[in-house]
């Protein structure tokens, strides 16, 4: 225990000592925290959105105050022509245009329906189809009403029936997008930080020549990888600490369920981080290249642990290929945990499968790691 000591004492002192280690490890992680979580949402606000009016009547000046009322939409000036509006569509200018025909309110009167044009800049498909949910959100909100106005005086004895939905919201009433975001986006920045530093520990080691040495000492093998990867994860429990105040404080996360089940699992999940950390940097010669390794596993993992992608709108092969992916299943966890108050008999099988991984990838790494004495 002794060695071990020693080698930890020597691993804090020399990340204390290295000036442009200390605003990676500690500044970084929190700037991208508060900037991503407000980043990164699938909300869709600020539609710009044009119209052609060729009506000219009380109904279709009173549907664009529709969408002026609006909180998703902004209205930009009328084009007199559909030519000039789908130039603006096509340089960017706008996202949406509304083409309100000829004898709109005659037609609405008379038969009782009428059509609309509505042409939609989908280049971004996800970010089109929210626009056209929220355009005919404002269509019914505005037929509903209209319906009612223009309704003969021999049918207005009629009642109007309606069907009232009151929904319902768990785990997150108000819709904050950041209550579903900021936990996945805590999950990545505790995996980047440990990954990266720990697979770039030894290497650094190799380059600058004391690993020979090391490895000529009567430090045993495991004493030396235990010295190397015990400070890197207890800066993965700060870290975590850190960003789970923020969470709190900032964004009003709530944490639903026992703090110490997410720590009990991150302390299980950063020994799999670590172990791969480990194992990438016995096969690299240079930070560089352990860089490199480590980046293109996180791409991966990232575009595949259901954070930005629900892993059930993958096709099948992928969602099978997610099952190796430990970020999906700590992603689960602490969303489950912090917003649905999860215990651990609910966790139990990510537990489980995080374990495996951890005995593996560390197994491996000590297997690897070749000590010449």
């Amino acid at each position: 225990m002794k060695t071990i000591k020693y080698i930890v004492q020597k691993e804090i002192k020399q990340i204390m000592r290295n000036r442009g280690m200390l605003p990676i490890i500690f500044v970084m992680p929190l700037l991208q925290l508060i900037i991503l979580s407000n980043a990164a949402t699938f909300e869709v606000n600020n539609i710009r959105i044009s119209y052609i009016d060729n009506d000219q009547t009380s109904i279709s000046r009173e549907l664009i105050s529709k969408f002026e009322a609006s909180e998703y939409f902004s209205v930009s000036e009328m084009y007199r022509s559909k030519k000039d509006a789908d130039d603006a569509l096509k340089k960017g200018e706008i996202d949406v245009v509304l083409d309100i025909p000829r004898y709109f309110e005659r037609d609405l009167v008379r038969n009782k329906h009428n059509s609309l044009a509505v042409y939609l800049n989908a280049i971004d498909g996800a970010k089109a189809g929210v626009e056209n949910v929220y355009l005919n959100q404002v269509v019914r909100d505005f037929n509903r009403k209209i319906s009612l106005e223009i309704i003969q005086p021999e049918d207005k004895m009629l009642k109007q029936m309606n069907i009232l939905s009151i929904p319902s919201f768990w785990y997150n009433e108000t819709l904050n997008y950041k209550t579903f975001m900021v936990p996945g986006i805590l999950v990545l920045l505790v995996t980047m930080l440990s990954l990266f530093l720990s697979g770039m520990n030894i290497v650094r080691e190799k380059e600058i020549g004391t690993l020979e040495q090391i490895n000529v000492t009567p430090i045993k093998k495991h004493q030396f990888i235990i010295g190397k990867l015990f400070p890197f994860w207890v800066l993965g429990m700060i870290i975590l600490t850190v960003g789970l105040i923020i969470a709190r404080l900032i964004f009003n996360v709530p944490i639903v369920g026992n703090i110490g089940l997410i720590y009990l699992f991150t302390a299980v999940y950063l020994l799999v981080i670590l172990g791969m950390g480990l194992f990438i940097s016995n096969y690299t010669d240079t930070q560089q290249q352990a860089m490199f390794i480590a980046w293109f596993f996180m791409v991966v993992f990232i575009l595949m642990s259901g954070l930005f992608t629900p892993i059930e709108s993958m096709p099948d092969w992928a969602q099978k290929i997610t099952l190796l992916n430990p970020i999906r299943y700590f992603v689960e966890v602490i969303r489950m945990v912090m917003l649905k108050g999860s215990g651990l008999g609910d966790i139990l099988w990510q537990f489980g499968v995080m374990s495996f991984f951890a005995v593996v990838l560390n197994a491996l790494a000590v297997w690897s790691y070749r000590k010449t004495n």
